[in-house]
């Protein structure tokens, strides 16, 4: 079950992201923890309808976890390579 919260993070950030590149030129930094968020629970009430998780907290506090781990890891990558 724990891959499948990570495809539909996946496939919900990837269509946030195509959205964002389409309609906004420049998105500042300071904004990419909300757009985490947006991702997170979006993918926890995704997860809770698709019967993934039958518990509607756990699936949002879930993915809210693994949206603002994930952002935590490039942000690392992307101080690394300055």
């Amino acid at each position: 079950m724990e891959i499948t919260y990570v495809i539909i993070i996946g496939i919900i950030a990837y269509i946030f992201g195509a959205i964002t590149k389409m309609f906004v030129d420049s998105i500042p930094n300071k904004f990419i923890p909300i757009q985490n968020v947006i991702i997170g629970l979006m993918s926890g009430v995704i997860c809770y309808i698709t019967k993934i998780e039958p518990n509607l907290l756990q699936a949002i506090v879930l993915c809210l976890v693994a949206t603002m781990g994930a952002g935590g890891v490039a942000d690392l990558i992307n101080i690394k390579n300055k």
